[in-house]
């Protein structure tokens, strides 16, 4: 079959088959959120030649559960950052009251914490979701 395919900002006719085997997981990630299908190693081309991912259920589930896991620790880790900046003004705006620097230095140590956690925990899913896709 003929068709069209964009790569970067040209466009190359080409022919193939629709049923080709391609990988998903090499596609990009949005921002900095993994996708769905990151573990997902069973893909098929497109009629644009994109790859799509294709899940085989019950035996890819824990491969989309891992990659949905992962994306909500690294949001977690991003939500953890911005604690911290907020704390941190807050603590330059409290100069004098010792109540709020206190407060704003927890908030710090507590973010810090909460960050450590969501990295060893992405690493970890990230380890487990490779090994198993």
């Amino acid at each position: 079959m003929f068709y069209i395919a964009k790569l970067g900002t040209f466009f190359v006719a080409a022919t193939t088959t629709f049923n080709t085997d391609c990988n998903p997981s090499t596609t990009s990630n949005f921002f900095f959120l993994p996708r769905w299908w990151e573990y997902i190693k069973n893909g098929q081309t497109d009629a644009f030649g994109q790859c799509i991912p294709r899940a085989q259920l019950p035996g890819d589930f824990w491969n989309i559960g891992l990659a949905v896991l992962d994306m909500l620790l690294r949001l977690g880790g991003f939500l953890a950052v911005v604690s911290i900046i907020i704390a941190g003004i807050e603590y330059i705006i409290a100069t004098g009251n010792p109540e709020k620097g206190a407060a704003a230095r927890k908030r710090i140590i507590n973010s810090l914490v909460g960050l450590a956690i969501a990295l060893v925990a992405t690493a970890a899913v990230t380890f487990i979701g490779k090994t198993l896709g």
